[in-house]
């Protein structure tokens, strides 16, 4: 059986309690001030906090069993989570102007979390709970006497989650890309979630993709030039991605060339957890030329959209950085 786990955090803090059990009270509320979003996945619930609300943060999953208001909150953990138990968040009185902010995690870990805890998990977790307390200390005295640095493994973690692009159906909400290309000879689009608090103008987020590709992307548009006039089609410049038409929710970009026309879609969309950016492309081919390299193009054209828009979300989030992570 595996060792349980006991967790503790605590952060003294030099203003009655009444004040920090304030902040408490909104923990998992759109307006949460202790949550260290964006560089975390938001906590979020399916009600407003209290007994029976169940959430919690990405694939971390607990519901509330316990609920003072302004003293004290429990969480128990799924089953499916890896951890058997609860993790509080409590105020306690430290005299008639001081205070004691505690989190505790008492659980037992179970399958893979047995592995996970001492190799990834309890870092991140220790992260989360200083960077949350940094943010009480922030919200009470204006400052914060020894900002948490985020050790390397707690960074690689939020890069991971910063950078998960995956396939998506092009969106119906992308009516200046639906209505650029009749039959288009390639369609697909990948899509990318990153926090709140992130850019939501759709034109930062094309000049991230387009503008400022990663150095492997550029090499191969460079050997792309390089090879084109074999089949007779003139070199690309920047003008491929030059912005055509926008909203406030969407960049159309393009060019129409001798052997294909091209336009790419970069579509936000904002909710209270974060907002997802989608890069769908199409593509119709205008001759036999624009037939042979579309053929060779669609073999990578899903890692390197996947690879620039990976890039671009690691470059606008950044978001240790943010959170004063230090290396």
């Amino acid at each position: 059986m595996a060792v349980p786990v006991q967790n503790v955090h605590e952060r003294a803090l030099p203003v009655p309690a009444a004040e920090v059990g304030r902040l408490l009270d909104r923990i998992g509320a759109a307006d949460d001030p202790l949550w260290p979003s964006p560089a975390w996945v938001p906590m979020r619930f399916d009600r407003p906090l209290g007994v029976g609300a169940d959430g919690g943060h990405g694939p971390v999953r607990y519901h509330v069993t316990d609920y003072r208001p302004g003293r004290r909150v429990e969480f128990t953990f799924h089953p499916r989570t890896g951890l058997h138990g609860t993790h509080t968040l409590e105020v306690e009185d430290d005299g008639p102007q001081a205070c004691l902010l505690r989190h505790r995690l008492t659980a037992r870990p179970s399958g893979a979390m047995r592995l996970l805890w001492p190799a990834l998990v309890k870092v991140c977790h220790n992260t989360v709970i200083e960077h949350a307390f940094d943010n009480a200390e922030r919200a009470v005295t204006g400052t914060v006497a020894r900002p948490v640095r985020y050790p390397w493994r707690s960074r690689i973690a939020v890069s991971l989650e910063s950078s998960r692009v995956r396939a998506v159906p092009i969106p119906a909400a992308a009516t200046l890309l639906h209505s650029s290309v009749a039959r288009p000879d390639l369609a697909d689009a990948f899509a990318l979630r990153v926090p709140p608090g992130t850019t939501t103008d759709p034109q930062a987020w094309a000049d991230a993709v387009f503008r400022n590709p990663p150095r492997p992307v550029v090499a191969l548009l460079q050997l792309r030039n390089r090879l084109v006039g074999l089949l007779g089609i003139a070199r690309g410049d920047e003008s491929a991605f030059d912005t055509i038409s926008r909203t406030d929710r969407e960049v159309l970009l393009g060019v129409d060339a001798g052997h294909l026309d091209f336009r790419a879609s970069v579509l936000v969309k904002p909710d209270d957890d974060g907002t997802t950016v989608t890069v769908s492309t199409l593509a119709a081919t205008r001759s036999r030329a624009g037939r042979l390299y579309l053929a060779v193009v669609r073999l990578v054209h899903p890692l390197v959209v996947r690879a620039m828009l990976r890039h671009a979300g690691r470059t606008t989030v950044a978001p240790w950085r943010a959170a004063r992570a230090g290396s």
